[in-house]
């Protein structure tokens, strides 16, 4: 008994001092794995920002594209999260959207709460980026060089379908000079281009040296050992090389051969006229004579050039389509809107005058107007493309199916009737959306019509031109009529072209754009900006210098905010379209691979730290 509790007692104090020490290196431990200092984080994030401003209009400095998201990606890399990490990507991608959606603001001083608004929204994608792409490399094991891409391929697809999604400024879009880097756009959409880049981020981030990353503050300056951890050996920096050089050489042997697969064949001439009147959200009807006046001069100057086709901007022609469903009586019209007087229902003088027009110019025309329509229950307003053809007249008309949100209408707004009282628009704000897919057939031609932003969404445009050999006619053209008035002649002019041009790769269908102030232009199957037989620069004329081109021949540039005309012959592509056919297979995956990690994120525990 004695022995036992002398045992006992000498026992007690190797296990309080093993206690001791235990929680003398679980203190040391936790030093160790500290995180490092917010400098580093809030410095990478910033540079981030400003590349990926710089890569886009208006500097354009599309090599940009290819490291813009290197200094993010070294917060990948890392094995613990600075401090104010998230708060940092966070804050710094509002600034750099608030700087690359500026445009916005220029319409009228009601747009600076929707600028504002969407750049935050825009601004939690980056902080989402790494964090995904952290969970994929820190708790699966999944090299970055590879988790990386999937991430941000991801999330640019839920980017374009999310709230109507916005499509605009892909990374892919940065490598818009570089023709034969984008022709991949017919497999894998635009989507496959932002690939690329970003795994060739991934693999340079891969490449920077440990110490510079203790150097930039990443690393805990308790832990000693931690650039240890960081060291990439010899063959893995080759592999990394190798595989961005192999899907590089791989991405421009495609792009040549597809180009050198491109026999254009000489389509229908168009002619498409740009007008140059900047516009507010409260349109000016004293002008409307002026810019009829003005487009109508500018059609008349393609005639002796012998247009198939005449082509008017989004809502140029400015006097409002009246149409009723058959048997409506006067009562029910007076009923459906009281304050629309009941001549204007009757009156055929704006289907007239777009005859007269068409006749005029001995050609058919795509003229973008506002339509409103009356049925016994309810009464409609479309942003339309009306079809006219000569001797004829109206024989169709598209109404818009994509809606901008709070440009066109006001989004949950019979669900939360509160969100009105929230912006500057009144209760008979907005029109509605068509409800179906219209064809211009003309003669041997079938035209595809988009209105304002749709020719920046990929997926629509791939849907249309996909119903429409499935119907058995083939799509020959797609005509964007739109409006960039709002905008002042700044870089969403340049931006919404470039957008545009990936369409018509990514279909091989090629597109001719009128558009109000500009750019208004005719765009090849490869997504280039085709030339023009005509260039008309009705400004020039007045001063005495006219334009010869759409360019400004000492910078490149195309001319804005002029009103012109252009010609020219549309060149018709055979070729077809994996993309087309197959839609969003490549980018779909990898934002179900988006939907794993957030699941892996809440599910996994994250691996303790080797000290």
């Amino acid at each position: 008994m004695t022995a036992t509790l002398m045992e006992t007692k000498v026992a007690r104090p190797s296990t309080n001092t093993e206690r001791h020490e235990r929680s003398v290196q679980e203190i040391i431990g936790e030093g160790r794995s500290a995180p490092a200092g917010s400098l580093g984080a809030w410095g990478l994030s910033l540079l981030t920002a400003l590349l990926c401003w710089a890569a886009f209009t208006p500097l354009d400095w599309g090599p940009l594209g290819f490291v813009c998201l290197v200094p993010v990606l070294l917060l990948v890399r890392i094995e613990r999260p600075t401090r104010w990490m998230y708060t940092a990507l966070t804050l710094t991608s509002f600034g750099g959207w608030v700087a690359t959606l500026q445009w916005m603001r220029l319409g009228d001083p009601s747009m600076y709460p929707a600028w504002l608004a969407l750049s935050a929204y825009l601004a939690f994608y980056l902080p989402t980026f790494v964090g995904l792409t952290r969970v994929a490399v820190h708790r699966l094991r999944v090299p970055m060089m590879f988790a990386a891409p999937v991430v941000w391929t991801g999330l640019e697809l839920l980017r374009a379908h999310l709230m109507t999604g916005f499509p605009w400024y892909f990374i892919g879009h940065t490598q818009h000079h570089w023709a034969e880097l984008i022709q991949i756009a017919d497999v894998f959409g635009t989507y496959g281009v932002s690939f690329l880049l970003v795994l060739t981020s991934a693999a340079i981030a891969g490449l920077v040296p440990p110490l510079w990353m203790a150097k930039l503050r990443l690393l805990s300056t308790d832990d000693k050992r931690a650039p240890e951890r960081y060291w990439v050996t010899l063959m893995q920096q080759r592999k990394q090389v190798v595989v961005c050089l192999l899907l590089l050489t791989a991405t421009l042997t495609y792009g040549f051969v597809r180009r050198g697969q491109a026999a254009f064949t000489a389509g229908p001439r168009v002619a498409l006229i740009q007008g140059n009147f900047t516009t507010s959200l409260k349109h000016d009807p004293d002008q409307w004579g002026q810019i009829f006046k003005i487009h109508r001069y500018l059609t008349g100057q393609t005639v002796k050039h012998q247009p198939d086709l005449v082509v008017w901007p989004e809502t140029m022609f400015r006097y409002r389509l009246f149409e009723h469903a058959p048997g409506m009586s006067d009562e029910q019209l007076e009923q459906v809107h009281p304050q629309i007087p009941l001549a204007s229902w009757k009156d055929t003088q704006v289907r007239e005058v777009l005859l007269s027009l068409a006749e005029e110019a001995n050609a058919s025309s795509i003229i973008g107007l506002d339509a409103i329509e009356a049925s016994p229950d309810s009464l409609s307003h479309y942003n339309s493309a009306a079809f006219i053809v000569p001797a004829v007249g109206i024989t169709s008309r598209y109404d818009k199916v994509h809606r901008v949100p709070f440009g066109e209408y006001i989004p949950l707004r019979e669900t939360l009737p509160w969100i009105q009282r929230l912006t500057p628009f009144g209760d008979d704000f907005g029109i509605q959306a068509g409800e179906s897919i219209k064809f211009f057939d003309d003669g041997e031609w079938r035209y595809v019509p988009l209105v304002c932003f749709e020719d920046t969404v990929p997926h629509l445009v791939r849907q249309f031109v996909e119903v429409s050999g499935r119907k058995g006619e083939p799509a020959d053209v797609l005509v964007n009529l739109t409006n960039d008035g709002w905008f002042h002649g700044s870089s969403e002019l340049d931006q919404h072209l470039i957008t545009a041009r990936f369409r018509s790769i990514e279909t091989r269908t090629p597109m001719v754009r009128a558009v109000n102030t500009g750019i208004s232009a005719i765009i090849d199957g490869d997504g280039l900006v085709v030339e023009p037989e005509v260039f008309f620069d009705l400004d020039g004329q007045a001063d005495g210098q006219p334009r010869t081109s759409m360019r400004n021949p000492e910078t490149g540039k195309f001319h804005k905010q002029l009103n012109c005309a252009i010609v020219g012959a549309v060149p018709l592509d055979p070729r077809s379209s994996l993309y087309v056919r197959w839609g969003d297979w490549f980018a779909s995956i990898c934002a179900a691979c988006c939907v794993a990690l957030v699941v892996a994120g809440f599910t996994l525990k994250p691996k303790p730290l080797e000290m």
